[in-house]
């Protein structure tokens, strides 16, 4: 297990590439001014044991230097114990709906999006629970497991988008199925959340939502969309909208939110039903109710000893920034012999 104790620090990285064009920046207008103050002929006698290739070695050397040394204070750290660490709360599992019929923009900017921003809402004040995430389309794949690595789970969250599921349809009873399975032993208490907009659902799915209540599993559901229904916008692939899904017939396509199948759903599940809009967060109102189950106590495995690991890139700097101060920018015979082997005019500018 690798990390870094004090990651802040690495935005100072981006000093290297600031720093790079303020050097070619300042190399252009020396240049520049050498030729206001004395043609070609006159610079080479006046900097004859001046040696551009060094000064550039000297400043490639510095460049190399700040970036260890800021990884160096970034503090890279090595786990090297993995022990079970006791812990209490819930399990969840949120079932995301990436069909295509989620991209409609009546709940902004759309549903996927949406959806997408309220998980993470509800992962950043997550303490202890375990959250699983299982995307579903035409058909359903665990995006990730049951974890409270809530940073992890962030991560894959941010790569969610429509492709994840390439075949089409809402296969709710499966998604739902598969969360059951995915559930582990533990003794805790366990719920499901849905968030879709139901419509084309497909397989039985009373059977799947029986499977989940004979195990005492709590199915939430939110609904996203307009039940009047709404068209779904395409895209070019740099993000212009160039129309909208239209039928075989060359129909424009209306998603429209299914509330019966939602609200029956939530019902047989021992859950609730909430609508989704653009204002309220609705996984938040889910939590809060989640909040009241008892919490059990589970084992995780976690990483508890970190060994420092700074001075892997601290000795390196040490060693370049000496180098760089005993080189000097006077023109050296080697280089000298270097630029004539190369086809380079031996007096540098």
């Amino acid at each position: 297990m690798f990390r870094f104790a004090n990651p802040e620090y690495l935005i100072a990285l981006w000093l290297i590439p600031i720093l790079i064009a303020l050097y070619i920046l300042y190399n252009r207008n020396r240049k520049r001014l050498l030729e206001r103050f004395a043609d070609k002929e006159l610079q080479k006698f006046i900097m004859y044991s001046f040696s551009s290739i060094k000064s550039k070695i000297k400043f490639g050397l510095i460049l190399i230097v700040l970036a260890l040394l800021i990884m160096a204070f970034s503090n890279p750290q090595v786990g090297t114990k993995m022990q079970e660490v006791k812990q209490t709360g819930i399990d969840v599992y949120i079932l995301l709906d990436v069909s295509r019929s989620m991209q409609a923009e009546d709940i902004k900017p759309n549903r996927l999006e949406k959806a997408k921003y309220q998980i993470s809402n509800l992962i950043q004040k997550l303490r202890g629970d375990r959250i699983g995430l299982i995307v579903f389309s035409g058909e359903a794949y665990i995006q990730f497991p049951l974890t409270t690595d809530y940073s992890a789970a962030n991560l894959f969250l941010n790569a969610v988008d429509f492709n994840s599921v390439p075949q089409p349809g809402t296969a709710i009873a499966l998604a739902i199925n598969m969360a059951v399975q995915s559930f582990d032993s533990a003794a805790t208490d366990k719920a499901i959340i849905i968030i879709t907009d139901g419509e084309d659902h497909e397989g039985d799915i009373d059977a799947a939502v029986e499977k989940a209540t004979d195990k005492e599993i709590k199915i939430y559901t939110i609904g996203l969309g307009s039940p009047d229904g709404v068209p779904i916008p395409v895209y070019d692939n740099r993000g212009n909208n160039v129309g909208f899904r239209q039928d075989n017939s060359r129909q424009t396509v209306l998603t429209k939110l299914n509330e019966t199948i939602l609200k029956e759903i939530a019902n047989d599940g021992d859950g609730k039903y909430y609508r989704g809009n653009n204002y309220e967060d609705y996984l938040d109102k889910i939590y809060s109710d989640l909040s009241t189950l008892e919490q059990a106590e589970f084992g995780v495995k976690k990483v508890t000893d970190y060994e420092d690991r700074f001075y892997y890139f601290l000795i390196p700097a040490i060693i370049l920034l000496l180098i760089e101060i005993f080189i000097t920018d006077k023109r050296s015979p080697f280089f000298t012999r270097l630029n004539k082997k190369l086809g380079i005019e031996a007096e540098e500018k």
